[in-house]
């Protein structure tokens, strides 16, 4: 019964969104026959001078789903708001930008609040709220790219392209979670308050920051209240100062067309748009961010990340492909750690490729697409795995797209080998 209610909702949307773009099409005027007729998008950008060189950005993006994440039984389907966020910006003066950004997470039936402003520290209670994700300035000092410095809860990550990530552009459905190797432990959700730098050097792309770490870590606690043997993220808490800043940086090569530097998200499909291939290297260092407990006395571990990685898009004849690969060494401190099968010190390797097919019709555009990644964690004995298979329809590029991808899934493990885990997601995702 399950099932068939997941597939009735899914072909519900899907006939759903057939209609409604075939519909916004009939009321267009019409064309030459065969000739596909193209929505214009044009930004949310209210104008502060009459050159438009001072403006303020509104960006507002929703993403629903519809997800069935483990197929063997009935704990992994429900109906979720993956994402609600509102972004604005203003370029203030050729020197000067601000940047706010806020909103919500995964809002489902198991964790709305009755009356949605429960304020609680109980920590069996899980309710979701609006926060805030990035608040930022930035002052550009040199004359061209070279340099621009800025401030504040900021998104200018290290370690990979997928470590900075923009959530509007996804070539697969959503980001590969090892690549936010940081988030909940030195973070607010990939977020450091901190200081960076950032600028292009000819064709080098740079970005490094210096940042405080968050003192309650996913994970982490009090020295009382950790047992000998334990290894937890609860440097800040345990040790104070002693566990120092966090430095990161990332830096990549542009070979062929220059990306924007303006926001820290990184695009992850142009749809043909831009020839792009980059090679890329990043680093995460957090001095004593890990504790281990001998003899009742903690020991700090050095949290020391590495990255290199590829990306390359461009269009190929009427369509496009889309490939990107990385390889991830972690190590947080000591070999035993980890926080579930998410965090651990090892390696990890991700690769995606996806094709854009060369017509377009009135419903739009498809993008098939294929991921696979491994995660290798020496707290467990065996690796795991995962293979993502997706198609991506565009009824308006990237403002407006269905996304449906089966995900086959097979965790960490020691002792006996758990069973794969089976998935399947049916997301709407549309942004102005």
């Amino acid at each position: 019964m399950k099932h068939t209610y997941t597939v009735f909702s899914i072909v519900l949307i899907l006939l759903s969104f057939s209609s409604i773009t075939s519909k916004a099409s009939d009321d267009k005027p019409k064309k030459e026959k065969d000739e596909v007729v193209q929505t214009e998008y044009k930004p949310l950008k209210l104008d502060l001078s009459d050159d438009g060189q001072k403006y303020i950005r509104f960006i507002l993006w929703n993403q629903f789903q519809i997800a069935d994440n483990n197929m063997a039984d009935d704990s992994g389907f429900g109906l979720n708001i993956r994402r609600t966020r509102m972004l604005a910006y203003a370029q203030i003066s050729e020197r000067f930008m601000v940047l706010t950004h806020f909103g919500v997470n995964n809002v489902n039936a198991y964790n709305m609040d009755p009356l949605g402003n429960r304020n609680t520290t109980d920590g069996t209670v899980n309710t979701t709220q609006i926060f805030l994700h990035d608040a930022w300035g930035e002052f550009k000092v040199s004359n061209n790219e070279t340099l621009f410095i800025g401030a504040g809860l900021h998104y200018w990550n290290g370690l990979s392209r997928m470590s900075n990530s923009g959530t509007l552009n996804f070539m697969t459905m959503d980001n590969y979670r090892q690549s936010w190797a940081s988030l909940g432990l030195s973070d607010q959700f990939g977020r450091h308050v901190g200081v960076y730098a950032k600028g292009f050097l000819g064709r080098l792309r740079y970005q490094v920051s210096i940042n405080e770490p968050i003192s309650n870590a996913l994970g982490s606690a009090e020295q009382d209240d950790l047992e000998n043997g334990s290894v937890t993220y609860s440097g800040r808490r345990v040790l104070g100062n002693d566990a120092k800043l966090v430095l990161q940086g990332y830096f990549e090569y542009n070979f062929l067309d220059k990306e924007s530097n303006k926001l820290p998200f990184r695009t992850g499909s142009y749809l043909g748009k831009k020839k792009v291939f980059n090679i890329g290297a990043g680093f995460f260092n957090h001095n004593n961010g890990v504790v281990k407990m001998q003899n009742d006395l903690p020991e700090g571990g050095d949290v020391n990340h590495f990255a290199v990685d590829s990306y390359y898009d461009a269009p190929v004849g009427n369509g496009a492909i889309n490939a990107y690969v990385a390889y991830y060494n972690f190590n947080y401190g000591f070999d035993e750690y980890h926080y579930g099968t998410t965090y651990g010190t090892g390696n990890s390797f991700y690769g995606q490729f996806g094709y854009l097919l060369p017509f377009t019709t009135k419903q739009g555009r498809m993008m098939p697409y294929v991921a696979y990644s491994t995660r290798n964690f020496k707290a467990f004995d065996n690796a795991g795995d995962g293979v993502q298979l997706g198609v991506n329809w565009f009824i308006n590029g990237h403002n407006a797209k269905l996304t449906l991808e089966y995900a086959n899934t097979q965790p960490n493990w020691s002792g006996e080998r758990p069973d794969r885990v089976h998935g399947l997601v049916l997301q709407t995702h549309i942004f102005l």
